[in-house]
């Protein structure tokens, strides 16, 4: 079976009604069931000598929202994929952008759960997850593809594209790798690999993909992250071993003492050494294949 399901009999046919999204504020603020916040620790990235803000990237008859942001100097930029937690692109993920364009990227994050629900408006995990189950991975896959298309047009450089996702996102990256020709490198920030099954949602998990990438990930991972044991990155290490060029060239750098969201600079789970870490050597990897 191909790693992707026919899109158009799993994509909904509801319009997304840009009115309800734009209540939520795009990028700015964060989500409510991300609580506690600590949003004096997080990082503030300013916007000075970049364009940035939402857009609306058209996906066949539909349209999504999304945070983008780039150097506002003249040219072409080296175009990233920025995906989110279950959260949705709340102002980290922005920041997170920001932080792209700063380092002369095409950075783009598409709000992937809108025509499910409004996650940013949710108070409660368990109301977040009951959306975010729903979404199906065929049409993150066209999502993605249409934002990639989107950014061709707007400053960015797609014949250089790479993908990032944190947590939820981070499984995505992992599955956009198997999807995408068109893509050179990934990272997956705690992304799950082994997960359950919905035949028609999410009808793969990474581990079932993994000898079949086209561009090489690298994952980056807690040693006490409760909820993705390290036996599923032993699996997933063996699987890759056994696959595509890609594949083979796909690493992981395991955080002996960071749990789960070890990134996420607004959470109590940040662990400043080991985001700083993990952001370093994401810029080295996509550097090192040509993004």
């Amino acid at each position: 079976m191909s790693v992707m399901l026919e899109i158009k009999s799993l994509l909904p046919e509801t319009k997304v009604d840009r009115r309800d999204f734009l209540r939520a504020g795009l990028g700015v603020g964060f989500a409510a069931a991300a609580a506690p916040v600590l949003s004096q620790n997080a990082i503030k990235t300013d916007s000075d000598g970049l364009v940035v803000g939402e857009v609306t990237v058209p996906v066949g008859n539909d349209k999504i929202p999304a945070y983008r942001a780039k150097p506002a100097k003249r040219g072409t930029f080296p175009t990233v994929l920025v995906i989110s937690e279950i959260f949705g692109v709340h102002e980290y993920i922005a920041d997170v952008c920001r932080r792209f364009a700063k380092a002369g990227y095409y950075a783009i994050a598409p709000e992937l759960f809108v025509r499910q629900g409004d996650v940013a408006s949710k108070g409660s995990v368990k109301e977040v997850v009951e959306i975010v189950s729903k979404v199906p991975d065929a049409q993150v896959m066209s999502d993605l593809d249409a934002c990639v298309a989107f950014a061709g047009g707007d400053g960015g450089n797609t014949a250089r594209l790479a993908i990032t996702g944190f947590c939820w996102g981070g499984r995505i990256v992992w599955m956009y790798a198997a999807h995408s020709k068109r893509l050179d490198a990934g990272v997956a920030w705690y992304g799950r690999l082994v997960n359950a099954y919905d035949p028609k949602l999410q009808p793969k998990n990474p581990i079932d993909i993994a000898d079949a990438l086209h561009a090489p990930v690298l994952g980056l991972y807690g040693g006490k992250d409760e909820g993705i044991p390290l036996e599923s990155v032993v699996r997933m290490k063996a699987a890759l071993a056994n696959g595509t060029a890609a594949s083979k060239a796909s690493e992981f750098t395991v955080y002996r003492d960071a749990p789960h969201a070890f990134h996420a600079d607004y959470r109590p789970t940040y662990r400043k050494d080991a985001a700083e870490d993990g952001w370093q050597r994401m810029l080295a990897w996509f550097k090192q294949h040509g993004v």
